[in-house]
């Protein structure tokens, strides 16, 4: 139980009237800007005698974790994250909501502000930034990001079951259709996969939901998704699906927050989450779909399935366009299931070319969303690229639903590019022929002979597929510049996710932050860039493991003491020695930097094969700048190239120009390079430990103080 919120601290000076605060940080990638907000505000609590702690939320777990002694203290609580927090352990405390980049760039606001923050209550939704200005996510969109986030794992386990059962244990059957063996060890594996998918349609929606209404609202979320995604509830041969889903997910979150807004008698209040809500909420909307929604989805496509029925006789290239329109609107959903179920119809009647026009459509939108991954990198998540890997396997074997997380995120701008592509699949199977024997899509059904005109089957598939992923990073990429008023930022990230993004699509952070957020956000989310952190260190009661003794080294050093480099000439975990420090710069701009970097890092006989560092490295410079502002540079690779981990620094007196959004030349400037198959988190811990440390300006002085390689190793020894 916690400590209800009084009045605003009034100060005074003495020991008992300080005021203690405390924060929570979190970034869509829980890389940098975790850790960097974290250790802002401990900075700006510090300054003004404030106690603080501060829980990080970063990608390897919650670190420094606030408990309730810490919770009952507190006199208010600062939130600065663009991912869900749970704040049910705040209740009763001033709590202020704002997104990561708020942390970094004005702590001091947001601790004179959290004093006079509203008392958060139970069920209630969070206090936002007052001021606005795009520095958070709507809540929409992150209630979407996060049902994306959770349905992923459910799409890809049960698209890739489904396609490995597919390919070992089926083959076609002379009486038509794709089969596995009833009673063989494939088809338990293809159950499994299909009851991933029949699962992931009520995790959109039930996390949807969930993130709007809180825990309430799961049940009816999940149930309503379930409801949307089984038509047989509401006479429907199809589903609502990933659509319908959405739908009830956003219908349930807000129907759940309306009914808390409603006053019942005290003795009815602690039933109220557990009981009473997720019963009306459910039931609710259980019926509303049902008998008011259902029944309209139901009628609409009855007659749809009529229309196309009396197309067949009219053009094939205007009959092909027209189901791959709809086999790619909604990949799975009714859209797609009455265009499939209408060409499966007519193979009975030894029509096959319908069909065929089908097959061709249904992996385009998988195959061109995993291809737009990997041709236009920078416009995604890591998330997100190891989703479109996922989907380019699902594509082969005809499983539309593996484009479903990337239509989920950025619904405008991929459900047209899938829709362009299918079209374009479909309406050249139709001119072309192309005939299909089997219920099923995909190059799977051409390796196993089930296509007639394999050559232009598959002609249709590949320019379907190339015109989806065009089309998609086209789109992406203009939304991104009209967003951002600037360059792209990649991911998720949705994802990220890109905040996921996909928790990773879109970083809350980028969206809203200053430069050298928006640069330290491009860092953490390239697809050569370290991926985890650890938490910050060096400040009031911020950090977890060895707080005490970096703390100590920081008072050492604020007393003019000279912090002792590690015994063996090693910092950074043995990744930075003496052997990759340089103290003068010879290179006076980017490329030759980056080469003369490499070069350091060869002098450790880990680098196999310079020229291909260096290419990396400035190919991933071409995604987005690595310089992060006040006169700092992080150039990173993740290659083959070098055999092990390893890190670089040198100093440039005369800066070399970076392409930083602040304008400033990088003067201080590490290089960081993994091999592809580096495993565990240590590399990712220095990476998040060095974008820490390298926002507290005294560091910084001390680093372009040091005289020599060795004064430089002792500075750098304060980062471990």
């Amino acid at each position: 139980m916690t400590s209800p919120a009084g009045p605003p601290p009034t100060g005074g000076g003495s020991e008992q009237q300080r005021l203690k605060l405390l924060a929570v940080t979190a970034c869509p990638t829980g890389i940098a800007h975790t850790y960097m907000a974290a250790e802002k505000l401990a900075q700006a609590a510090a300054s003004r005698g404030i106690d603080m702690k501060v829980e990080t939320q970063g990608s390897i777990g919650a670190e420094n974790v606030l408990d309730d002694n810490d919770v009952n203290s507190a006199d208010g609580v600062i939130v600065a994250a663009d991912k869900d927090v749970d704040l049910s352990r705040f209740v009763g405390k001033r709590v202020l909501t704002v997104g990561v980049a708020e942390g970094i760039h004005h702590p001091e606001q947001l601790i004179e502000r959290v004093r006079s923050a509203p008392v958060h209550t139970a069920g209630a939704t969070p206090a936002a930034s007052a001021s606005g200005g795009g520095k958070e996510r709507s809540v929409a969109y992150k209630a979407l990001m996060n049902g994306v986030s959770y349905m992923i794992p459910f799409v890809v386990v049960g698209g890739l079951l489904i396609a490995i059962s597919l390919s070992l244990g089926g083959h076609t059957d002379p009486s038509g259709g794709l089969v596995i063996p009833k009673d063989s060890f494939w088809m338990d594996v293809n159950n499994i996969g299909v009851i991933g998918f029949t699962l992931m349609v009520p995790i959109l929606s039930g996390y949807i939901a969930y993130a709007i209404g809180d825990r309430p609202a799961l049940v009816p979320g999940m149930i309503g998704g379930w409801i949307a995604n089984t038509g047989d509830l509401y006479e429907s041969k199809a589903g609502a699906g990933f659509i319908g889903a959405i739908v009830t997910g956003f219908l349930a979150g807000y129907l759940v927050l309306w009914i808390k807004k409603v006053k019942v008698p005290k003795f009815v209040q602690p039933i109220m989450p557990i009981i009473v809500i997720p019963i009306v909420a459910t039931t609710a909307l259980g019926l509303f779909f049902i008998y008011v929604i259902g029944k309209p989805i139901s009628w609409v496509f009855e007659h749809l399935t009529d229309w196309l029925s009396g197309m067949t006789g009219t053009s094939a290239i205007l009959l092909g366009a027209i189901l791959g329109l709809m086999i790619a609107f909604d990949m799975g959903g009714p859209v797609n299931k009455t265009a499939f179920l209408f060409g499966t119809g007519l193979i009975a009647t030894g029509n096959q070319t319908v069909m065929g026009m089908c097959a061709a459509a249904i992996p385009v939108m998988p195959l061109g969303q995993g291809l737009a991954t990997l041709i236009r990198k920078r416009l995604y998540g890591e998330q997100e690229r190891e989703t479109g890997l996922a989907a380019l396997f699902m594509g082969c074997f005809g499983i539309s639903e593996g484009a479903i997380p990337f239509a989920a995120a950025r619904p405008a701008q991929v459900i047209p590019a899938n829709m362009l592509g299918g079209a374009v699949a479909g309406a050249i199977a139709g001119v072309a022929g192309v005939e299909d024997a089997v219920p099923h899509g995909g190059p799977i059904v051409a390796v196993l002979g089930a296509v007639s005109g394999v050559p232009m089957f598959f002609v249709a598939v590949l320019i379907g597929t190339a015109v989806t992923a065009l089309t998609t990073v086209t789109l992406v990429d203009v939304s991104e510049r009209r967003r951002k008023g600037a360059a792209p930022v990649p991911g998720l990230g949705v994802v990220g996710p890109l905040e996921p993004a996909l928790v990773g699509v879109g970083s809350g952070a980028a969206a809203g932050g200053a430069a050298g957020a928006v640069v330290a956000q491009r860092m953490v989310a390239s697809p050569s860039a370290p991926a985890a952190e650890a938490a910050p260190t060096g400040t009031p009661n911020v950090g977890g493991t060895g707080a005490d003794k970096r703390a100590t080294a920081d008072a050492d050093t604020k007393a003019g003491a000279t912090p002792t480099a590690e015994a063996d000439g090693e910092v950074l975990s043995g990744y930075l020695t003496e052997r990759t420090v340089k103290v003068a710069l010879d290179a006076h701009d980017k490329e030759a930097a980056v080469r003369e970097m490499a070069e350091l890092l060869a002098r450790t006989g880990k680098v196999a094969d310079l020229d291909e560092l260096v290419a990396t490295a400035l190919r991933r410079e071409e995604q987005g700048t690595t310089g992060l502002g006040e006169e700092i540079a992080i150039p990173h690779a993740k290659t083959d190239a070098v055999t092990a981990p390893v890190v670089g620094f040198a100093r440039s007196a005369e800066g070399v120009e970076w392409g930083s959004l602040d304008g400033t030349k990088a003067r201080l400037i590490f290089m960081i390079s993994v091999p592809e198959a580096a495993a565990g988190d240590e590399h990712l811990r220095i990476l998040a430990l060095l974008s820490r440390k390298l926002m507290d300006p005294g560091f910084r002085e001390r680093l372009i103080a040091a005289p020599d390689e060795g004064a430089v190793l002792e500075v750098l020894s304060e980062v471990q």
